[in-house]
């Protein structure tokens, strides 16, 4: 009974526990009548809303800015902040400054949620993350409410908190495409979904470097800071020259109005969800490249959702290896260990199979019934609907409002195993496994 009492309430399950919780008291709040403007929501609905804001996805099936109230938006920017930080994170944080003892089960949960790190001091880590976030997110609050035609005081904080956690919830209907030229407005939503999607570690040491332990190495930058400013850099850039280059005979726009909108894009899409470019009207080829934006997404321990850079920096790096002959995999210099490269392996075989799985269901349930030239389009559509909802990113080309009740479903358990991560997932399932104390014999086998 100790045992079993010990697995459901270990380090790995807790943090799937409360955001559970969030999410079930989020759905009772929106699907309250104080939370609708006209008309009523139902329960699936509730859920799928909460559960997109909870885990700062942004995927909608009503427009936020017309059905609910401003208490149901509320609702909703509050369930984001708690997503975007993390349940386990405030809850961890009173323990602290009531100054009681928080438990090991709390201390090691918060740190699989943050860092995938257990091994940190939660106090003093926990001070830092809230003050270096809540400040981003005033400065940007300031910044939006100068700065963004038409913005009062709770369109500013509504937005910035979206912004810096990844959310992608707008209060207008077509996002943000009525600010598409406006170079400040970009710039304010781009550096707080950049600075949202680092990693909270990642934070701390390049806005409080005089409490961060790399300074007794006397280094500026930690190894696994430079690989995620570096990745994220390159995929930003990268992404948007090549959205650049398909869109540019797609659009009407000139040719810097375009380059700006590319650009956001390709922030927006690890994993923010905000769009400055109708989704819908854009080239197929813009839309594969969004689709592997999404699944990479941004970095661990942040707000953002998908594989993460460093899993993608690492894969780049055996395949690059390999091809050198090199016995070890060199990222950025050193040579990854062998349990980070299988976590980077296992990461991404786990989300490949399940947005496969996910895709194949939602053909069926989108579908199934209709031949296929009734449904040309679709089954991008819904592979992009799929990356999006597991990336936490957000974008729609059209499927969300849409879906079918099964279909709402499936986006629902996407959106949350993608906010949590699949490595919490595989590390649960493996804490309940035994583990085998022997070898199998081995032998090879022909591939390629």
């Amino acid at each position: 009974m100790r045992n079993l009492t010990a697995r459901l309430f270990s380090p790995f399950t807790l943090p799937i526990m409360f955001f559970g919780l969030a999410i079930m008291v989020g759905s009772i709040a929106l699907h309250h009548p104080a939370s609708v403007a006209g008309g009523e929501l139902s329960w699936l609905d509730a859920v799928f809303t909460a559960t997109s804001a909870t885990c700062v996805t942004g995927l909608i099936v009503v427009d936020t800015g017309s059905f609910f109230t401003q208490f149901g938006q509320s609702v909703i920017m509050i369930l984001i902040q708690l997503g975007g930080l993390g349940v386990m994170t405030y809850t961890s944080l009173i323990f602290y400054l009531w100054r009681r003892r928080v438990s090991l089960t709390d201390r090691l949960a918060v740190g699989q949620s943050l860092l995938h790190d257990p091994s940190f001091r939660l106090g003093r880590f926990l001070v830092q993350v809230v003050l270096v976030c809540i400040s981003i997110e005033g400065i940007g609050f300031i910044f939006m409410y100068l700065a963004v035609p038409g913005f009062d005081i709770f369109d500013a904080l509504f937005h910035s908190i979206s912004a810096f956690c990844n959310a992608g919830f707008a209060l207008q209907e077509d996002s943000l495409m009525a600010w598409s030229g406006m170079w400040t407005v970009n710039a304010i939503f781009m550096a707080l979904i950049i600075l949202g999607g680092l990693g909270f570690s990642v934070l701390v040491e390049l806005f409080m470097p005089g409490m961060h332990s790399v300074r007794r190495h006397k280094a500026r930058f930690t190894w696994h800071t430079k690989v995620v400013l570096h990745t994220s850099l390159w995929l930003i850039l990268g992404g948007a020259a090549l959205i650049f280059l398909s869109e540019w005979q797609v659009q009407a726009d000139g040719a810097g109005e375009l380059g700006l909108a590319a650009l956001f894009q390709s922030v927006t899409a690890r994993t923010a969800g905000f769009n400055t470019l109708s989704i819908e009207d854009m080239s197929n080829v813009s839309l594969l490249i969004l689709v592997i934006l999404m699944f990479i997404g941004g970095s661990p321990g942040s707000c953002a959702g998908g594989v993460k850079t460093t899993a993608f920096r690492a894969l780049l790096g055996f395949g690059v290896s390999r091809m050198r002959g090199r016995r070890q995999t060199v990222v950025a210099g050193f040579a990854l260990d062998e349990e980070s490269m299988n976590k980077a392996l296992t990461l991404t075989i786990f989300a490949l199979g399940l947005i496969g799985t996910a895709m194949l269901i939602l053909t069926y349930t989108e579908g199934a019934h209709l031949p296929h030239p009734e449904v040309r389009g679709l089954f991008l559509e819904i592979a992009f609907e799929t990356v999006s909802a597991f990336g936490t990113v957000g974008l729609s080309a059209g499927a969300t409002s849409g879906l079918s009740e099964p279909g709402k479903a499936v986006i629902i358990a996407l959106m949350f195993v993608g906010r949590l991560g699949p490595i919490i997932f595989l590390s649960m399932l493996q804490s309940w496994q035994k583990p085998e104390h022997y070898s199998w014999p081995e032998s090879n086998i022909m591939i390629g």
